[in-house]
C-alpha cells in the first residue's frame, strides 16, 4: 500500500484509502478487514455504505451484509446497482435473505425476487411459503446429510464434497431412503471413528428435532436447553427439509427481547431503530397507549369523585393520595416486570400461577407492612417535631396510611403477577401488561381501598 497505516485508528485508515480513489487498494484493506470491522465501518460511514459493499468480494460482502441492522440493508440494497444487488442477494444463505426481504414491502419484495437464480427464488418462496414467525421462516436448506449405511470414510467424502455449500458442519444429518431423519451425529464422533466403522454403528438415535411450524421462541428455548449450535427441522411426517442455526436464533430472540422492553414500557414494538424512525410513526407507535392510559386515569378521576364527600369532610386525606397511588403502581409494575421477564426466560409458565399468587401474597404484604410502617413513622414523627400539623386525630390518621399501604401495595403485586399469566393464558403476549397498565388499574382500585380503609377508622370522626 502506498500509506503507512499501522499506528492510526481504523476510521483514519478508512479514509486515507478511500481518498487515495485507488480500487484495488480499497478493496485489499477491506479484505484484510474482520467481517464485525467491516460492518463498523458501514455504520460510522452512513454515505459510503454501497462503497464499502461493492468493494468487497461478494462472499465477504454477503457476510457483513447479513450481519447488519435491516435499515443499513434497505439502504445498500437501494444504492446498489442492479446487477450487485442482485448478486449479493443470491449469494446471502437462503434463511437470510428471506429474514430481509421479509422486512421490505410486497411491492419491493417482488421486484427483488425476479432478480435471484431459478434455484434461489424456488428456495425463498419455499421458505417465506412458512407462517410468519415459524422456525420455517428460519431454517436453511444447505446442510450435509448421509445414510446409516454409509462408512465413515464415505461420509468424510460427502462432507468435503458438499460441506462448502452447508451453513455449518458441525452436525451431520443421518437420513433414510424417504428423506425421514433418523439421527445427528456431531463432526468429532466422525473424525475420532475408524474409516470402516459404518454411521449406523454412531448413531444413538438421541436427537432433538423442531417442526418447520413451531414458533421461533421454541427454537430458541430448544437451544438453550440442549446446547447446539444447530438443530434439524422437519414436517409431520419427520422428514428432513433444513436447519436452524443458532446465529439466526440469537438474532430472533434479541428481537423479541427489544419488542418485550418496548411493550412494558407502553408502547408498540418499533420496527426501525429509534433515530430511523419518522416523527409521525413515533407518534403513532405511541399514542395508542397513552390514549389507552388516559382513559384510564378517567376511572380514577370517577373514582375520587365518588368519593368527593370524604375529601371535603376531611382534606387531610388529600394530601396522602398521591402517595397511596404511586405506591400500589410501584408494586404492581415491579411484580409484573419480573414475572415477564421470567416467562420470557421459561423460569415459570400458566401452570405455576398458584405458586406466583401465594410467593406475592408473602411478598406483597411484607413490603407494604415495611412502606406502612415508614408512613406511620412519617406522621408521628412530623406531628412531634410540629412539622405539621395532623390534627388531635392523627394516630387514627397513621392507622389509615398503614393499613391503607399494606392493603394497596398487597393488591398492585397481585394484579402485576397475575395479568401476564392471565394474558398467556389467552393467547395474547404477556408483554402487553405493561409497567404503566399495570400502574394505571392499581391506581383505579386503590383510591377504592385507601378511602374504605378511612372510613374504617375515621366513621363518625372526621368522616
Amino acid at each position: 500500500m502506498a500509506f503507512e497505516l499501522d499506528d492510526i485508528s481504523l476510521q483514519d485508515q478508512f479514509e486515507k484509502v478511500i481518498s487515495s480513489n485507488d480500487k484495488l487498494m480499497i478493496q485489499e484493506f477491506l479484505d484484510d478487514q474482520n467481517i464485525s470491522d467491516v460492518a463498523n465501518l458501514i455504520n460510522d460511514n452512513p454515505d459510503s455504505e454501497s462503497l464499502i459493499i461493492s468493494h468487497l468480494s461478494i462472499h465477504r460482502a454477503a457476510s457483513v451484509f447479513k450481519i447488519l441492522d435491516p435499515n443499513e440493508q434497505k439502504k445498500i440494497i437501494e444504492d446498489l446497482s442492479v446487477f450487485k444487488s442482485a448478486e449479493l442477494l443470491n449469494e446471502l444463505p437462503a434463511d437470510d435473505r428471506v429474514a430481509f426481504l421479509e422486512e421490505l414491502p410486497n411491492s419491493v419484495m417482488r421486484e427483488l425476487i425476479k432478480t435471484l437464480d431459478p434455484d434461489e427464488r424456488k428456495i425463498t418462496l419455499e421458505l417465506m411459503g412458512y407462517p410468519e414467525n415459524s422456525v420455517g421462516r428460519l431454517m436453511t436448506p444447505e446442510y450435509v446429510y448421509v445414510y446409516e449405511y454409509n462408512t465413515v470414510k464415505e461420509v468424510l467424502d460427502t462432507i468435503r464434497r458438499f460441506g462448502t455449500n452447508s451453513e455449518t458442519i458441525d452436525v451431520i444429518y443421518v437420513i433414510n431412503y424417504k428423506g425421514e431423519l433418523l439421527d445427528d451425529i456431531r463432526i468429532r464422533e466422525i473424525i475420532l471413528a475408524s474409516p470402516e466403522e459404518k454411521v449406523s454403528e454412531l448413531m444413538d438415535d438421541r436427537f432433538i428435532s423442531l417442526n418447520v411450524t413451531d414458533d421461533q421462541e421454541l427454537a430458541n428455548e430448544a437451544f438453550k436447553m440442549n446446547n447446539r449450535v444447530a438443530l434439524p427441522v422437519t414436517d409431520d411426517q419427520n422428514i428432513l427439509l433444513g436447519i436452524v442455526t443458532i446465529d439466526d436464533v440469537l438474532w430472533v430472540a434479541n428481537e423479541e427481547f427489544s419488542e418485550d422492553i418496548q411493550k412494558i414500557g407502553g408502547t408498540e414494538a418499533l420496527d426501525e431503530p429509534y433515530l430511523d424512525i419518522s416523527i409521525f410513526k413515533l407518534i403513532k407507535k405511541r399514542a395508542g397507549w397513552l390514549v389507552i392510559l388516559f382513559l384510564s386515569e378517567m376511572l380514577t378521576a370517577s373514582a375520587m369523585q365518588f368519593f368527593q364527600h370524604e375529601i371535603e369532610t376531611a382534606t387531610i386525606l388529600a394530601l396522602f393520595i398521591p402517595l397511596i397511588m404511586s405506591s400500589g403502581g410501584n408494586s404492581g409494575s415491579q411484580a409484573s416486570t419480573l414475572i415477564i421477564q421470567a416467562m420470557a426466560l421459561g423460569e415459570l409458565t400458566i401452570v405455576d400461577w398458584w405458586r406466583v399468587m401465594r410467593r406475592e401474597l408473602i411478598t406483597g404484604f411484607m413490603l407494604g407492612l415495611i412502606l406502612g410502617v415508614i408512613g406511620l413513622c412519617r406522621i408521628y414523627i412530623w406531628q412531634t417535631l410540629h412539622v405539621f400539623d395532623y390534627g388531635e386525630h392523627y394516630k387514627l390518621l397513621a392507622l389509615t396510611i398503614c393499613f391503607s399501604l399494606i392493603g394497596i401495595v398487597l393488591w398492585g403485586s397481585l394484579i402485576g403477577s397475575m395479568l401476564p399469566i392471565i394474558l398467556k393464558r389467552l393467547r395474547l403476549d404477556p408483554a402487553t401488561s405493561s409497567a404503566p397498565f399495570v400502574a394505571t388499574l392499581v391506581d383505579v382500585t386503590g383510591i377504592v381501598i385507601y378511602f374504605s380503609v378511612a372510613y374504617f377508622f375515621l366513621k363518625g370522626i372526621l368522616l
